[in-house]
């Protein structure tokens, strides 16, 4: 066979394997796609350096912008975990925004910018923390305000902030459980039927007694393959840090495919 031939049809095989390559690639993302829950904690107006927990206020509304340029489906954490429990096709560039502890920066930093691009989004409030000294949380006038907008809905972060996997007494873990539902709701009016589990630690035993205190959905941080995508009490979510600020970055780790990819990784 002349060399010319010989070199086509090599290239020709590895063509061939290169795209069935692609499509098995592609196939297996699209079995594995995860809903995005993005996570946040701290909306600051001060330089990031290497805190993972916070990000600054430039960069929450450039990527805010960025989703709503892009047109994404932002819904209300609930409304994203209905359609996960009732396993229905969600469609790409569907995802909620989650902040967790309450801080008071929240409502100084991105409450505004939420309202800007009308996005909404869940606080998960640490409900011993409201208004301590310190200033650095939220107080319950800020939470309200935030309510009444429409835009921020919001659910339990127990009352405080130490991980439930670490209390000794079953009671403990109880008080933190349902007592903090029961603060939220008396303060706001209105039913809590979410919840995040401290540093997305938990075991069957929490996780059983978030379900008998009458949540509706729990999230967790990325708790692992071993667990289903669709359990709507152990949402799997991603942290968004300053390094998100290059927006190449925020669009693959929100893409809803950054899940399995990462812990395919971990394996």
């Amino acid at each position: 066979m002349p060399r010319k031939k010989v070199i086509k049809f090599i290239l020709g095989i590895i063509f061939v394997f290169v795209f069935i390559s692609l499509a098995v690639f592609v196939i297996v993302l699209k079995r594995n796609y995860v809903p995005p829950i993005l996570m946040y904690h701290s909306i600051t107006d001060q330089p990031v350096t290497t805190d993972m927990l916070t990000v600054s206020v430039g960069t929450f509304r450039s990527q805010m912008r960025f989703l709503k340029e892009h047109k994404y489906n932002v819904l209300p954490l609930e409304e994203l975990a209905k359609l996960i429990s009732q396993k229905k096709r969600i469609p790409a560039r569907t995802l909620a925004i989650t902040l967790d502890d309450g801080y008071r920066d929240n409502y100084l930093y991105a409450y505004p910018v939420l309202k800007e691009y009308n996005l909404p989004a869940t606080i998960f409030i640490i409900t011993g923390e409201v208004g301590r000294p310190g200033n650095d949380r939220l107080d319950w006038d800020e939470i309200k305000a935030m309510q009444s907008s429409g835009l921020i809905s919001f659910g339990s972060h127990c009352l405080g902030a130490e991980p439930l996997v670490n209390l000794k007494s079953e009671q403990g873990v109880r008080q933190q459980v349902f007592e903090s539902k029961r603060i939220l709701e008396e303060k706001l009016g209105a039913g809590v039927n979410m919840f995040s589990y401290p540093e997305g630690l938990f075991n069957a035993k929490i996780k059983q007694m978030v379900i008998d205190a009458g949540y509706h959905l729990a999230v967790a941080t990325n708790p692992g393959r071993q667990y289903s995508d669709d359990d709507v009490f152990l949402l799997k979510r991603l942290r968004i840090s300053e390094n998100a600020r290059n927006l190449f970055v925020f669009w693959f780790e929100s893409s809803g495919y950054y899940t399995f990819l990462k812990e395919t990784k971990k394996k």
